[in-house]
C-alpha cells in the first residue's frame, strides 16, 4: 500500500468483528509507533496492550465510549513525562511528550490500516479513570486509547478543508 493511500484512506473505526489480532500484528503496531520521531530522540513513551475484557471496560468507562471495549485490542500510548523532561524541562513535560506520543499514534493509525484493520483516535477520556485501570506510575501520563480490531464496516469519507483556507505563506 502506498503512503498517500492509507493517509486519504484511513478511516476511525467504531465498530470491531468479534476476530482476534494476532500478537504479532501487534507487536508490528507497536515496532512502527517506536519508529516514530522524537524530540532530542528522547522517545517518551510506553506502550499499555490492553486485552482483558475487564481492563478494557474500565477504558470504555473512562471514555464514556463502549466501542472501545468490543474492541479486541485496546492500545493505549502513554506519555513518560520525567523522562522527556530530563532532556527539556518543563516544555519537554508538558509539550514535546505530547506531540511525540502523537507522532507515535499517526504510526500505529496507517500501519493498522496498512494491514487492513481498523482503528480509532480516542483523546477524550477522564485520564485519572484510565491511569487507574492500567495501573500506571507516577510521571507516566495516558494520552490516546487506539481500539484495533477488523472493520465490521467502512465509513465514507468526511469532507476536508480545502488548502486555500489553511495555507498562509509568509505570515496570515
Amino acid at each position: 500500500m502506498e503512503l498517500e493511500e492509507a493517509i486519504k484512506g484511513r478511516r476511525s473505526i467504531r465498530a470491531f468483528k468479534p476476530q482476534d489480532v494476532p500478537e504479532e500484528t501487534v507487536e508490528k503496531l507497536i515496532d512502527a509507533a517506536r519508529h516514530a520521531p522524537s524530540a532530542g530522540n528522547i522517545q517518551p513513551w510506553e506502550f499499555v496492550i490492553a486485552r482483558k475484557q475487564d481492563i478494557k471496560r474500565k477504558l470504555a468507562q473512562a471514555a464514556h465510549q463502549a466501542f472501545v471495549e468490543e474492541a479486541p485490542v485496546v492500545i493505549v500510548v502513554c506519555a513518560n513525562e520525567p523522562r522527556s523532561s530530563m532532556g527539556y524541562g518543563i516544555r519537554g513535560e508538558t509539550l514535546y511528550c505530547i506531540q511525540d506520543t502523537a507522532a507515535a499514534t499517526q504510526n500505529i493509525l496507517l500501519t493498522a490500516y496498512s494491514l487492513g484493520l481498523g482503528t480509532c483516535w480516542v483523546g477524550a477520556f477522564n485520564e485519572n479513570e484510565a491511569k487507574k485501570a492500567l495501573k500506571a506510575p507516577d510521571g507516566i501520563r495516558p494520552v490516546v486509547m487506539i481500539p484495533v480490531g477488523y472493520p465490521n464496516k467502512a465509513p465514507s469519507q468526511r469532507g476536508r478543508r480545502p488548502l486555500n483556507q489553511i495555507v498562509h505563506h509568509e505570515e496570515f
